[in-house]
């Protein structure tokens, strides 16, 4: 097994989605929050595994609405408990559930979340004193349990996906986690570890300097452990690298030395064009997938010296018609 003798997914990627994100009317108030960019858009490439954790515990359509209550504003844990009946205490269950389906789901390559639900948002869910006055915010129960149960997954919150950069990321760590899955299903040698990470090197470069040489490190000697638990160790990095977003300064940087293929090859003229379009990305005046392009038509001219180059992650870390890097 080379890389070259496993599919990289681009379709059929499966993916937890809040059940109420695909239109299903499972909400408090017999409501759905259908994401049209989900079904419509993301639908193309993704098996969506749609959940709703308050309806798979039990609790009817439509329901009394609950809300997280910590006991003081110094204590940060919190139940979740009905808004006009407090006896109502769901917060066990939706626990319970989320390490399960963690559990159960071990095939996702990543997972939206309703954002703001007590039980599915992941950032900026209120937090209430027994009082019914705000205090502060914290993650919903079911996807708190659900992310600790498997930290690397790729999660975000459906209403975050509106922004380009948040959405750009969240895509490339769900196609990264995916291509990770299709490689550790074969019988990968240490070798073929080392040819897995070459393609992801100037991704990694991108995103976090310090993992690119912790990585570097790690599979310098892959004597020192069994290949699995290296493996584990390098998927761990990897996830948590990309997990940190690339700023213009990493991607001018990044860019910089995916040019420096190309100095044997290129026209003074045709270098300076390129230089300046990475400076001007740099500056914000085009986006990134305008030096990226020109980089790329470079790149694909001579198919020997740049093969390299041209097999890098970086260029493409999902589907171009998504037009992820049109924005950022």
């Amino acid at each position: 097994m080379t890389p070259s003798t496993y599919l990289r997914p681009t379709t059929n990627i499966p993916v937890g989605i809040s059940a109420c994100l695909m239109g299903e009317k499972v909400r408090f108030n017999g409501t759905h929050k259908h994401s049209r960019f989900c079904t419509d858009t993301l639908g193309n490439y993704f098996t969506f595994v749609s959940i709703c954790p308050e309806v798979a515990i039990g609790m009817s359509v439509p329901r009394p609405p609950i809300r997280l209550v910590s006991p003081s504003a110094n204590d940060m844990t919190v139940r979740a408990v009905g808004v006009d009946d407090n006896t109502i205490d769901v917060t066990d269950a939706l626990a319970e559930y989320g390490r399960e389906q963690a559990e159960k789901h071990t095939d996702l390559c990543g997972y939206i979340f309703m954002q703001k639900s007590p039980s599915c948002g992941l950032f900026g869910v209120k937090r209430y004193l027994p009082n019914g006055h705000p205090e502060g915010s914290t993650r919903g129960v079911y996807a708190d349990q659900f992310c600790q149960t498997n930290p690397l997954l790729p999660v975000e919150e459906a209403g975050r996906l509106n922004d380009a950069g948040l959405r750009e990321n969240f895509m490339l760590r769900v196609f990264t986690y995916a291509d990770w899955q299709a490689f550790a299903a074969t019988d990968f040698s240490a070798k073929q570890l080392i040819e897995f990470h070459a393609r992801y090197k100037y991704l990694v470069m991108a995103h976090s300097l310090s993992h690119y040489k912790s990585i570097g490190r790690l599979l310098s000697n892959l004597a020192e452990a069994p290949i699995a638990e290296i493996a584990h160790e390098y998927f761990t990095q990897l996830m948590t690298a990309l997990a940190k977003p690339a700023s213009r300064k990493m991607h001018t940087n990044t860019l910089m030395h995916m040019q420096g293929y190309l100095k044997k090859n290129l026209s003074a003229k045709d270098k300076q064009e390129l230089t300046n379009l990475i400076l001007q990305y740099r500056q914000g005046i085009v986006p990134l997938v305008v030096p990226l392009t020109l980089l790329k038509h470079h790149l694909n001219q001579d198919t020997e010296a740049n093969a390299y180059a041209r097999q890098q992650v970086y260029l493409d870390p999902h589907p171009y018609e998504l037009g992820l890097r049109n924005s950022i």
